[in-house]
């Protein structure tokens, strides 16, 4: 059977592997990035119009796209709904970016570690992925202007708040300065922030692409973290260069983005009541988060160090004498434990041993505590 030289580098989600072998309800999961089940808020549906049965707008609904754009020049994004794309998940904005970008060994840029479905998304169109490594305040400065210097990316793939999965959360003076940086050498930003509103200590920086003069940019988001991740909803917002050229890849890939599901999203964003729900949302969180570093504390400090998340769903870990933590999975699962280990969050794996990400968000709290303790001993009985 022949396929495509693509599938070639086609690789399989280490993620969803794991997600699928923790479906046993015994299964303890530090695994995916979940939200809880229990503060997925209620959908009421009664009002929506027949209507949206229909074929839909490939840019998206107009009320939706209106809303978007509003929410996003609030936070300092000088754009207008023309340039807003609602898509399938934001995760489809980095496969439409792929398409529009990527060909057999075009040089991008990302941090080290990043999220693994870029990676993966990235590699399988042929990119040739240079890291810079992420630091407690943002990206080395100085690694990234050499790897500018010496190459040229065809664009930056950045998650700066909440960083999936190292939780870094850049400072108002690294987004400056890596501004300033792409914009002096030219290169597009992709600036993923899936996590923006789950911030527990109630600061807001202002995204990179908002500091941006010359850099072309693509600025991506989601409802997955704060609604339900089941509407498949997500929206990006282009310079207007950018623009034309990702709603023709989005109309080759699946004409519109479902209206069901943008119909439900427009009936929160904006409103007193999602802002009252994001409030209680981030509480709960930052409850969860503050019960896991307890437990941390008591199983892992002799074996990790950890920086205290202020925001996201993830905690990522530090062996002190490190190991390549994929050859723990079975050992974990064996003791109805599951985990993501830290070497896929890497372009380069075999060169990052020793870390482990992870989630505090989906976990019931009365298990929290034994989880913890088996895992780390899963990990004691082979330091």
């Amino acid at each position: 059977m022949a396929f495509s030289e693509r599938v070639s580098r086609l690789k399989s989600s280490l993620i969803r592997e794991i997600l699928a072998a923790a479906q046993r309800p015994e299964v303890m999961s530090f695994a995916g990035g979940l939200p809880a089940e229990s503060m997925l808020p209620a959908m009421d549906w009664s009002a929506m119009p027949v209507s949206l049965g229909q074929y839909g707008m490939s840019e998206g609904e107009p009320a939706l796209r209106e809303a978007l754009a509003a929410e996003a020049r609030a936070l300092g994004i000088a754009c207008q709904a023309s340039q807003v794309l609602v898509v399938s998940g934001s995760q489809q904005t980095l496969d439409l970016a792929a398409k529009l970008y990527i060909d057999q060994g075009t040089e991008i840029l990302m941090e080290g570690p990043t999220y693994l479905a870029a990676l993966q998304i990235f590699q399988l169109f042929g990119a040739d992925c240079l890291t810079v490594p992420v630091a407690s305040e943002g990206p080395d400065l100085a690694a990234l202007r050499q790897r500018l210097e010496q190459h040229s990316p065809a664009f930056a793939y950045l998650i700066p708040t909440f960083q999936n999965p190292s939780g870094v959360r850049y400072s108002e003076a690294r987004r400056e300065a890596v501004a300033a940086l792409l914009d002096e050498f030219g290169v597009t930003l992709i600036e993923d922030e899936p996590y923006r509103e789950l911030t527990f200590d109630g600061a807001s920086a202002r995204p990179i692409v908002a500091r941006l003069r010359r850099s072309s940019w693509i600025y991506t988001g989601t409802v997955s973290k704060t609604l339900l991740p089941g509407l498949r909803v997500g929206y990006l917002i282009a310079s207007p260069d950018l623009f034309p050229h990702l709603l023709r890849l989005k109309q080759s890939a699946d004409l519109h983005t479902n209206r069901i599901g943008q119909w439900q999203a427009l009936q929160w964003i904006g409103s007193a009541r999602y802002n009252d729900h994001l409030g209680v949302l981030r509480q709960f969180y930052r409850e969860r988060r503050d019960a896991f570093e307890v437990a941390l504390q008591t199983h892992f400090a002799d074996l990790a160090n950890w920086n205290t998340p202020q925001g996201g769903l993830f905690f990522w870990l530090t062996l002190k004498r490190p190991l390549d933590t994929r050859t723990l999975l079975d050992a974990a699962l064996a003791q109805d434990v599951a985990f993501m280990p830290g070497e896929p969050f890497f372009a380069d794996p075999q060169a990052h041993h020793g870390h482990l990400r992870l989630n505090f968000s989906h976990i019931d709290p009365a298990r929290l505590d034994e989880g913890l303790r088996r895992l780390a001993a899963v990990i004691r009985a082979v330091h």
